[in-house]
């Protein structure tokens, strides 16, 4: 199937695909969705933290330059990221990834509260989700 510029958006999750597909119904979505459920990709990408699957990194730091996010990470969340890859026959690339606040531009609200006197008031991840994976599942 041809894409508009030979591109396509793909979103991923660690949760099982069942979950995603229910919530992908719920929510109207037609963007495809893939379970990285039982896989490392996550770990690959530094956006799943335990120890001992990959050493703790996040947004190009190491355990040691985290300061703030340190506490996020040892919770054992996951974090928002972003990466881009390239297909070239039948390699792949990994080409661009962006964490933290270098995913701003993906989300417009963050534009419109920069533009008001008291700002976010908020750290990225500190946002609540508007829908969850358990809600109506």
């Amino acid at each position: 199937m041809d894409r508009a510029c030979d591109t396509t958006l793909v979103l991923v999750s660690r949760a099982p695909l069942a979950s995603i597909e229910r919530f992908q119904r719920r929510m109207g979505w037609q963007v495809p969705c893939y379970s990285s459920h039982g896989s490392d990709f996550n770990y690959d990408f530094h956006v799943s933290f335990d120890e001992d699957v990959a050493p703790l990194e996040y947004n190009y730091k190491d355990e040691a330059a985290l300061e703030r996010d340190v506490r996020f990470i040892r919770s054992g969340r996951d974090a928002p990221g972003v990466s881009v890859f390239l297909r070239d026959g039948d390699r792949v690339y990994h080409t661009y990834s962006a964490y933290a606040r270098g995913l701003d531009p993906l989300v417009g609200t963050y534009h419109w509260l920069d533009l008001t006197p008291l700002g976010r008031q908020r750290y990225v991840t500190e946002f609540p989700y508007h829908d969850s994976y358990g809600a109506g599942s």
